[in-house]
C-alpha cells in the first residue's frame, strides 16, 4: 500500500470529514489479504468506516465495520473508540438485575429469613457486576469525548451518576438485609431494619425510572415524512414531481377558500389515471396521492384500496355488481386504485364477459347519491392501452379529464443506476464502479421493448447479485465479503459448449457467397461498433435484408445464425428469431390486421422477424388486408429502428414485386443475398452430415450410386429433399436387416446402394 495515499486519504478525513473517493478505498481493501494485510485492512476499513459516518451516523454498514476493523487488530484505538461511544444503548437494561421479591412483614419467620438471604444475594451480585460496569463506562465517557460527539458524553455522565448512587443505595439495603436476616435468626425481632429495606428499595425504584428516562430521551423520534417530501425524494419522475407539486398548491388553495367561506361550485376531481410501463412508480405514487388527499383534509383516510380485473368482475349474474360494490365500500373515505384497468375491456368480449358491468357499476357509484365524492378513483396501465381504454368509456371520460391523466416516463439509465445503488445501500451493500458498468449493461439488454420493468427489473438485477454473492461456494473471510457487489455479481454464466455462430455459418455445406457475404457484412458491424465506442464517427449500418432462393437452400437456417451473430456483436439485444407467414399477420376484418402484426413484431423486438414467403403479402383481390401488413411493417421497422431486424423470403421475381409495391419497403432492404441450389454432391455432402448425427454412414457403392443417380433425379426441396431421402433410406435398410427373429437383428450402421435404390423409386412412385 501506497503510504503517500494513505496519507492523502487521512488528511481528506480530517478536513472534509469523509472521503471523494471512498470506492478507490474499498478497492483497495479488497486486493490485500486478510491473513497477511490485517493491520493495513484494519486501518482503512475504519476510515471507510468513519467517512460513511459522515453522511449516516446511524448505518449498520459502519458498525458492522468498525466491528470487524477492531477484530482484525485489537489495538485499533479509533475503531474502539468508536464503538465504545455507542457502547450505552447496550446499558438499558442493566438496573433490571435489581429484581427483589416481595417484601411482606406479614410473613412467617421461615419466609421472612428466605427473603432476606434473597436480598443479600441480588445486592451483591449487583453491586460486584456494578464496579465492573462503572470502570467501563469511564472508559466510553473518555472514547465519546475523544469523537467530539454531542450527546454520548453528556449520557455517560447521567448514567454513571445514577450508578453511583444505585451503588450507594444497593449498599445501604445489602447492611439492612443482613441486619434484617440477623434479627430474624436473633431472639429479638425489631421493624426498623425493615422500614431501611423499604426505603432502600423506593430509591431504587425512582433510580431506575430515572435511568430508563434517560434512553427514552435520547432515543431518535422517528417522524413520519410528508407527502410531498416522499416524492421529491423519489429518483427521477422530474415531470411528475412538477405536476403533482402543482396539484397539491392547487387543493391547498381550494381548501383556503372554503375556510373563508367561498363558495366552490366545480371542485377538481380527485380521480386520477396514471399511464406507464412497468415499475416506473404507478402503485407508489397512487399510494403518495391518498396521503396528500390525506394531509390536505380533502380526504378522511390515508389508506389505498388495490384492486384488479379477478377482484372485481365476478363469473354470473350480479356477482360483479356486488364486488365493486364491496370494494368501494371498502375504500370510502380513502383511494380506489385498479391496476391494469384496460383489461375490464376486453375486445370482442362477449355476454359471458361482464368486465363492461363492472365498468358501468363503478361509474354509477362515483356519481350516485349515496358514494359520489367519498373515495378517489385512480386507474393505472400501460399508456396507449389506457387512451383507448379511457376514449372507449365516456362514462369514465367524462369522470377522469385530461388534466388528472399523469404520464409517467421510463427512468434513464443513470437513475436506474441510483436507484440501484440505493437498494444496494438500504441492504447494505455498496456497488463498485465495475459492477456499476456491468449492471448497464445487464439493464441495456433488459430494455427491449415496452414491456422492460425500469425500477422493478433494477430490483431484480441486484437481488440477483446478492444472491449469487451468497451462493458462491467460497469462504467470506475478507472484510468486504459482506458488503461490496463486484462486476462478477452481475454476470450472467453463460455456456460455452455451444460452438459460435461465426463457425456454425462456415460449416454449412455450400451457400459460399451467402457465407462470404454475411461474414463480410458482420466485420463491417463490429468495426462500426467499435468505432462508436470510441467516440469515432459512423456509417449508417443496413441489416433488413431480402433472403431469395427455392425452398430447402438454408434461408432459415442462415437468418437464424445471422440474428445470433448480430447479438453477438452487440446490436440486438435478444438475438432470437421470429419466423412468420402471411396467416400470422393477416386477419379477417378491419382493424385486426395491424394489431396482429404489432403484436409479432413486438414479439421479435431484439431479434429479427424472418416472413416466409413474403411476396404472399402483396394480392391484387379487393378488400386483401397484405397492403396493411406492409404499411404496418415499414411504420414499425422505422419507429424501432436497429432494435429490430426484417427479412424478407422469397421467390427472385416475386420479392421483387413486392419491393416495387412500396416505395417505403425498398428504401429500407438494402442487403440481398440469393440462395442457390444445391448441387448433387452438396446434396451428398448434407444426407452424410444428416445421417453422422444418427451414428449412420455411406457405404461406397451407397455414395457412388447417388453420384450417378442425383443429376438425373428430379430434385425438389433442396437440403429437405437430402433429409427426406436419408429418412427412407434408413426405413429400407431396417426393412432389410428384419428378420423372422428379432432377437438376432443385424443393427448394422451402414446404409448401401440397396438402401437408396429403395428410396429413390419410392420418391418416384410419389410416396
Amino acid at each position: 500500500m501506497d503510504n503517500k495515499q494513505l496519507n492523502k486519504w487521512d488528511e481528506e478525513l480530517k478536513e472534509k470529514g469523509f472521503i471523494e473517493n471512498e470506492l478507490a478505498l474499498l478497492q483497495e481493501i479488497s486486493h490485500l489479504d486478510e491473513q497477511q494485510d490485517s493491520k493495513q485492512i484494519s486501518i482503512l476499513l475504519t476510515m471507510a468506516a468513519m467517512s460513511k459516518a459522515h453522511h449516516n451516523k446511524q448505518s449498520t454498514l459502519v458498525h458492522a465495520w468498525m466491528q470487524k476493523a477492531l477484530s482484525l487488530d485489537s489495538s485499533n484505538s479509533k475503531a474502539a473508540q468508536y464503538l465504545a461511544q455507542y457502547e450505552w444503548e447496550s446499558k438499558k437494561d442493566f438496573l433490571e438485575l435489581l429484581k427483589y421479591p416481595p417484601l411482606r412483614e406479614t410473613d412467617n419467620r421461615a419466609a421472612k429469613k428466605k427473603t432476606a438471604e434473597q436480598f443479600i444475594e441480588i445486592s451483591r451480585s449487583f453491586l460486584h457486576a456494578a464496579e465492573e460496569e462503572m470502570e467501563q463506562m469511564q472508559k466510553n465517557k473518555l472514547a465519546a469525548e475523544q469523537f467530539h460527539e454531542e450527546n454520548q458524553p453528556g449520557i455517560y455522565e447521567q448514567l454513571i451518576a445514577i450508578l453511583e448512587e444505585t451503588i450507594v443505595e444497593t449498599a445501604g439495603l445489602l447492611k439492612a438485609s443482613e441486619e434484617y436476616e440477623q434479627s430474624i435468626s436473633g431472639v429479638f425481632h425489631t421493624s426498623t431494619y425493615y422500614a431501611d429495606m423499604k426505603k432502600h428499595l423506593e430509591n431504587l425504584e425512582r433510580l431506575k425510572q430515572e435511568w430508563n428516562q434517560i434512553f427514552s430521551s435520547y432515543k431518535v423520534p422517528v417522524s413520519e415524512k410528508k407527502p410531498l417530501d416522499e416524492l421529491h425524494n423519489m429518483i427521477g419522475m422530474n415531470s411528475v414531481k412538477r405536476r403533482i407539486n402543482d396539484y397539491y398548491r392547487f387543493l391547498k388553495y381550494q381548501n383556503e377558500r372554503k375556510k373563508l367561506g367561498l363558495q366552490t361550485k366545480d371542485e377538481l376531481s380527485l380521480n386520477m389515471v396514471l399511464t406507464g410501463n412497468p415499475g416506473t412508480g404507478k402503485t407508489t405514487l397512487a399510494r403518495l396521492l391518498a396521503k396528500i388527499y390525506y394531509d390536505l383534509g380533502v380526504l378522511p383516510r390515508k389508506e389505498v384500496v388495490e384492486a384488479d380485473r379477478t377482484s372485481l368482475v365476478g363469473s354470473y349474474v350480479g356477482q360483479t355488481e356486488e364486488n365493486v360494490r364491496a370494494i368501494v365500500e371498502k375504500a370510502l373515505g380513502g383511494v380506489l386504485f385498479i391496476d391494469e384497468a384496460y383489461s375490464l375491456k376486453r375486445e370482442g368480449q362477449t355476454g359471458n364477459d361482464y368486465g363492461q358491468t363492472a365498468i358501468d357499476t363503478l361509474v354509477s357509484l362515483m356519481t350516485g347519491s349515496e358514494y359520489g365524492g367519498r373515495f378517489a378513483v385512480i386507474l393505472a396501465g400501460y399508456p396507449e392501452e389506457m387512451r383507448q381504454f379511457i376514449d372507449s368509456n365516456p362514462g369514465l371520460r367524462s369522470r377522469f379529464p385530461q388534466s388528472n391523466q399523469i404520464p409517467l416516463p421510463d427512468y434513464t439509465n443513470e437513475e436506474l443506476l441510483k436507484i440501484a445503488e440505493k437498494m444496494a445501500s438500504e441492504n447494505d451493500y455498496i456497488l463498485t464502479e465495475q459492477a456499476k458498468t456491468e449492471l448497464l449493461k445487464r439493464i441495456d439488454n433488459e430494455r427491449v421493448d415496452d414491456t422492460f420493468g425500469n425500477a422493478r427489473t433494477v430490483y431484480n438485477i441486484v437481488l440477483d447479485a446478492i444472491f449469487k454473492k451468497g451462493s458462491q461456494d467460497e469462504k467470506y473471510n475478507h472484510a468486504l465479503s459482506f458488503s461490496l457487489l463486484e462486476k462478477e455479481d452481475f454476470q450472467i454464466n453463460k455456456s460455452s459448449k455451444r460452438e459460435k455462430p461465426i463457425k456454425q455459418l462456415q460449416q454449412l455445406i455450400g451457400l459460399d457467397q451467402v457465407k462470404d457475404e454475411v461474414t463480410k457484412l458482420i466485420s463491417y458491424v463490429k468495426m462500426q461498433q467499435k468505432r462508436r465506442e470510441m467516440g469515432m464517427p459512423t456509417l449508417p449500418i443496413q441489416l433488413h435484408s431480402v433472403f431469395t432462393g427455392n425452398p430447402g437452400t438454408g434461408k432459415t437456417t442462415v437468418a437464424k445464425l445471422y440474428s445470433e451473430l448480430l447479438k453477438e456483436c452487440g446490436i440486438l439485444k435478444r438475438g432470437h428469431l421470429i419466423v412468420a407467414s402471411r396467416a400470422d399477420f393477416v386477419a379477417g376484418y378491419v382493424g385486426q390486421t395491424a394489431i396482429k402484426t404489432k403484436k409479432l413484431i413486438r414479439e421479435a423486438l431484439g431479434g429479427v422477424l424472418f416472413i416466409d414467403e413474403a411476396y404472399s403479402l402483396l394480392s391484387e383481390t379487393s378488400g386483401d388486408f397484405g397492403k396493411e401488413v406492409i404499411d404496418t411493417l415499414v411504420d414499425e421497422m422505422t419507429k424501432h429502428n436497429e432494435n429490430l431486424v426484417v427479412i424478407l423470403a422469397g421467390y427472385p421475381k416475386e420479392m421483387e414485386k413486392l419491393l416495387n409495391s412500396n416505395p417505403g419497403l425498398m428504401s429500407r432492404f438494402k442487403k440481398f443475398y440469393h440462395f442457390k441450389d444445391y448441387t448433387p454432391q452438396q446434396l451428398i455432402d448434407i444426407l452424410r452430415f444428416y445421417i453422422a448425427k444418427y451414428e449412420y454412414q455411406l457405404t461406397e457403392d451407397a455414395e457412388e450410386f447417388l453420384s450417378e443417380s442425383l443429376p438425373d433425379t428430379d430434385i425438389s426441396g433442396n437440403g429437405r429433399f437430402a433429409s427426406n431421402l436419408a429418412d427412407e433410406a434408413i426405413q429400407a435398410q431396417a426393412l432389410r436387416l428384419l428378420t423372422e427373429d428379432e432377437s438376432v437383428m443385424d443393427i448394422s450402421p451402414y446404409l448401401t446402394k440397396q438402401d437408396f435404390e429403395y428410396a429413390l423409386q419410392s420418391f418416384e412412385r410419389g410416396e
